[in-house]
């Protein structure tokens, strides 16, 4: 025993409290920030691969109304996603068409460019723009320099999506403790072992002429902050609970200040569900501004979580339906919103920004 690992580590609570099981949602559900192209998976198991009836299936069961697919990317792979997706089911299915940053590199206009693009693709039917983690991380221009988020050279692209009224749902950084030294004192440090390439810590020395690998985290959504307060006109919604979950004081501010920000909670109910009077205050306080989003594979259980944490007061439950927790060693507590502000969370935020009539009658039949 005194050789036990900390991955062996799995401890089973003696406290028992009231558990509930949320087969349904009290109200229709769009998931706005979900993954059905094959950017992620072999593509044998890619829903492209795979009859839409059996997605249809599990949304129906799962109480989902409508799925946004932000795997559209541009040109003809928007388009073989639209017609498999959005074409034969209007009502069910939304996608989101992306950029093409590979370019900047050689493309010093690359605003210019992508502007254009976002054109043609919501001309396509794209609904609106995704845009990845790669902005501000990644991307490099073509003298080698990182491309901050707030670059002045996207913004044609910025107010293109403003001018064609379609929102930008953008994802800038990964959780804090994935930009902090993986030591001992790392909140996610077997999920970073276990994902090596998902860790933004500057691994080279600062100086005249030499660069960190990453940026830090307050760089990248200090950049941020700086891009939704530039491009007011623009509607953005801020992946992952504007990608600072562990700060829902700062995500607050900024929504304040900025009313073109919104924000989706996907792949963060175990932040947020540590934190349950914080973030209870949160939604309701800016209940007109979140949104539903799971960005995990359409499954029922999965949902049935979702809603568990949001509609219920249970305590101290695993945020995740595997054995190991996904993303640190805690569990979670139930938010148990009132009425008025899941309708708004499940779908109603969501009809609004993709310019839908929202409907009084949404109630699901339990």
């Amino acid at each position: 025993m005194q050789d036990l690992t900390l991955r062996e580590f799995a401890p089973e609570p003696m406290m028992r409290v009231a558990e509930q099981c949320v087969l349904t949602p009290k109200y229709e559900v769009i998931d706005i920030h979900n993954h059905l192209g094959d950017q992620f998976c072999a593509p044998a198991d890619a829903w492209t691969q795979r009859p839409v009836s059996e997605l249809l299936a599990i949304m129906d069961e799962a109480g989902i109304v409508t799925i946004i697919d932000l795997d559209g990317g541009y040109g003809d792979h928007l388009a073989a996603e639209i017609r498999h997706y959005q074409q034969p089911y209007p009502d069910r299915f939304i996608v989101f068409a992306g950029i093409d940053g590979e370019g900047f590199a050689t493309d010093p206009n690359f605003g210019e460019t992508e502007a254009k693009r976002l054109r043609e693709s919501v001309a396509m039917g794209a609904r609106g723009l995704k845009v990845w983690k790669t902005l501000g991380l990644h991307f490099r221009d073509s003298l080698g320099h990182l491309i901050p988020v707030n670059d002045e050279r996207l913004d044609p692209l910025w107010e293109t999506a403003a001018e064609l009224d379609v929102p930008v749902l953008i994802h800038i950084a990964d959780p804090v403790a994935f930009f902090q030294p993986l030591d001992r004192f790392n909140e996610r440090y077997e999920e970073l072992m276990e994902h090596p390439d998902w860790h933004f810590y500057p691994t080279r020395p600062h100086g005249d002429n030499a660069h960190p690998d990453f940026p830090s985290f307050e760089e990248v959504i200090d950049q941020f902050e700086s891009l939704l307060k530039r491009h007011r006109g623009t509607t953005f919604i801020g992946a992952h609970v504007g990608c600072y979950a562990e700060n829902l004081a700062w995500v607050g501010r900024v929504m304040d200040a900025c009313p073109n920000f919104h924000v989706d909670f996907s792949a963060r109910i175990a932040e947020l569900g540590r934190q349950p009077y914080t973030a209870r205050d949160f939604f309701i306080q800016h209940q007109d501004r979140i949104l539903f989003g799971s960005d995990a594979t359409p499954a029922v259980e999965m949902y049935r979580l979702h809603y568990r944490f949001l509609e219920t007061p249970d305590e101290y439950f695993s945020y995740t339906l595997g054995e190991t927790p996904d993303s640190g060693r805690w569990m979670i507590y139930g938010l148990d919103l009132p009425d008025d502000v899941l309708r708004k969370v499940y779908h109603a935020n969501a009809l609004r920004l993709l310019g839908k009539e929202v409907s009084s009658d949404s109630a699901v039949v339990h």
